[in-house]
């Protein structure tokens, strides 16, 4: 488990690459950033933030 901290909010939270990692859990899947983004992964409050904002008003996935 490797320590992270979100690249939003600052918070630090653990992350396993083996697959284990609780954002497998989310039913959010937002694309990864890109190189030159500068953005690591989301803690789960951002994630879900990040989802809500990405959907149009009707619900559907912008």
């Amino acid at each position: 488990m490797r320590s992270v901290t979100c690249s939003r909010c600052g918070a630090e939270f653990g992350c396993s690459l083996s697959g284990d990692c609780w954002c497998a859990e989310e039913t959010a899947r937002l694309p990864m950033p890109t190189e030159g983004e500068g953005e690591d992964c989301l803690c789960r409050d951002c994630l879900r933030k990040a989802a809500k904002d990405s959907r149009s008003p009707d619900g559907a996935q912008a």
